[in-house]
């Protein structure tokens, strides 16, 4: 009797908890799981157990008790049961970074349902064999398995796994170059995902791969679209969502890149709570973002600070960090701390995009002409070589390569070319929405037409690139446009004398006194004299904190 009045507490927790797993309250299926003696749990509660701890974040504890599920269905006969549950424990292992014990889970897996007749477990089989050949580039291998998932998935009738080939299919064709077919293939995907054709877990999946596919592509107007889609349901599902955090990423990627920083911030601030327990690395992208828009609005050290903590999560800090040294005046260590980032290939192309607009900038800096062609020669390379697996010109490759070839133009000498290429830039900036690349594109834009003699122009530019700044809250920029209106009007910002501009040019590009002086043709004693006053009228003690106010305001 006493036996009874134990077990029935216990019994009916167990059967609150599958109901509760059921309808997919995985909170709820956690905690009344976690009150339960494992012992007494079959191999469909231990995999229930499992999934319940993967969406409320305790990935370790999803391994263990998904390695239960295996056992327990091994020991049980139930082959495909324990095949899948091989295969999951694969791809956590993977996603965790434990390589040796994913791949002794994958053999594991394939020595089960190897042999079984067709099932929609295989499914999962045929995927891997996809990527694998996709990694090794044989595409045709890659597509045969990724068809064969899909009619596997068909004839099983698992809607699940077939828009899982659809986007395996997708993916093949963007690796192989056929970018435009592969991203109206992933669309198809990302409908069964949209339209409520999926289950839970699927759907997040479609999303977060398919996210990420749009983004590795750089297609910014489809990445805003399904990122939208994404967080729709997101927000529709239960708080323990773990996909919320991953499709979040990207979300901030959008908002960054659209100008939208305030509401990208609290998203930032958001996805970091969500991913740092269990997936660092994609945390640090995101606290990586955040940097950018803090150097952008001049706020040195909380970008340093998110520059770091993305660096201490293992992703490369450059080339925010080396732009942040370029703002504040030690442009030498900005061009050093970019080397060893460029000199990294298979980086991917928005990154790489990013590495060589930020060395034109630097080299320009350090008047590296050559270097910047080079960088700028390069843009201009990947920019075709987009065009031919895009088909189209108007994409971040291309206004990216606008924008560094025209600054190279200017810099040069060549203002007519400049002008055309920045003005295409402009045009591609504003197209794809990108509003402070539009606005930095005006600026240089206004210098080629002063040179040009086209002051109206230069005045039309300066003025629309104020105010997006200004909107941005990208106080430095909006400052130097400021600044150089200013001068267009015939003053000097600062107070400063034509002289004295002169001498803090010198001083911002690394002079020293005796090369100033040789090179205005003055005495040391001058250029000391100047130093004075300079220092004296923007406030400042030393020669960096000079430099730094020639670049903010547009004298360097």
């Amino acid at each position: 009797m006493t036996g009874r009045t134990v077990d029935q507490p216990a019994t009916e927790a167990l059967r609150r908890a599958r109901d509760a797993a059921a309808r997919e309250a995985w909170a709820d299926a956690y905690r009344l799981l976690s009150g339960l003696d494992t012992a007494a749990l079959t191999p469909d509660d231990c995999a229930a157990f499992a999934d319940a701890a993967w969406w409320t974040s305790r990935v370790e504890e999803s391994i263990t008790h998904r390695m239960r599920a295996y056992s327990g269905y091994a020991a049980a006969g139930a082959t495909r049961r324990a095949g899948l549950m091989s295969w999951l424990l694969f791809y956590e292992h993977q996603l965790a970074g434990h390589t040796a014990v994913a791949a002794g889970w994958l053999r594991r897996s394939r020595r089960l349902l190897g042999g079984e007749p067709e099932c929609v477990e295989q499914c999962y089989l045929a995927w891997v064999e996809t990527e694998e050949a996709q990694a090794r580039g044989a595409f045709d291998e890659a597509m045969d398995s990724a068809r064969r998932m899909a009619a596997i998935a068909r004839r099983c009738g698992s809607a699940d796994l077939h828009a899982m080939s659809v986007e395996a299919q997708a993916s093949v064709l963007v690796a192989q170059g056929r970018v435009a077919e592969g991203l109206d293939l992933l669309d198809d995907a990302m409908c069964s995902a949209t339209a409520g054709e999926l289950s839970a877990f699927f759907t997040g999946w479609v999303y977060c791969l398919g996210l990420q596919q749009c983004m590795a592509c750089v297609d910014l107007e489809r990445s805003a679209e399904w990122t939208d889609a994404a967080m729709r349901w997101c927000a529709s599902m239960p708080a323990e969502n773990n996909f919320r955090g991953l499709c979040r990423i990207h979300q901030v990627e959008v908002l960054e890149l659209r100008g939208r920083w305030d509401q990208a911030v609290i998203e930032a601030v958001r996805t970091c709570d969500e991913l740092l327990p269990y997936e660092g690395s994609l945390a640090a992208e995101v606290f990586y973002l955040v940097g950018e828009i803090r150097r952008r609005r001049g706020e040195a050290a909380a970008a340093e600070e998110a520059y770091d903590r993305a660096h201490g999560l293992g992703r490369d800090p450059q080339p925010g960090l080396a732009l942040l040294r370029l703002a504040q005046g030690k442009a030498e260590a900005s061009a050093a701390a970019l080397r060893p980032a460029l000199a990294r290939r298979g980086t991917a192309l928005l990154e790489r995009c990013r590495l060589l607009a930020a060395q034109v900038e630097i080299s320009l800096a350090v008047s590296r002409l050559g270097e910047a062609h080079t960088a700028a020669e390069e843009l201009g390379a990947l920019a075709r070589q987009w065009q031919r697996r895009r088909g189209s010109e108007v994409t971040l490759p291309h206004a990216a390569a606008a924008s560094a070839g025209g600054a190279v133009a200017f810099a040069t000498g060549d203002p007519d070319r400049a002008q055309t290429l920045l003005r295409r830039a402009l045009v591609l900036w504003l197209e794809l929405g990108v509003p402070y690349e539009a606005a930095q594109a005006r600026m240089t834009l206004a210098a080629a037409d002063r040179s040009a003699g086209d002051e109206e122009g230069a005045r039309m530019e300066l003025r629309a690139a104020r105010r997006s700044f200004e909107q941005l809250g990208a106080v430095p920029d909006a400052r130097r446009a400021a600044a150089l209106l200013t001068a267009l009007r015939g003053r000097q910002p600062g107070g400063l004398t034509d002289r004295e501009v002169q001498v803090l040019r010198l001083v911002a590009a690394g002079r020293t006194n005796r090369a100033i002086a040789a090179e205005l043709v003055i005495s040391e004693h001058t250029v000391a004299r100047h130093l004075n006053n300079i220092f004296a009228k923007l406030g400042v003690s030393s020669r960096s904190a000079a430099t730094a106010y020639a670049y903010t305001h547009g004298l360097a």
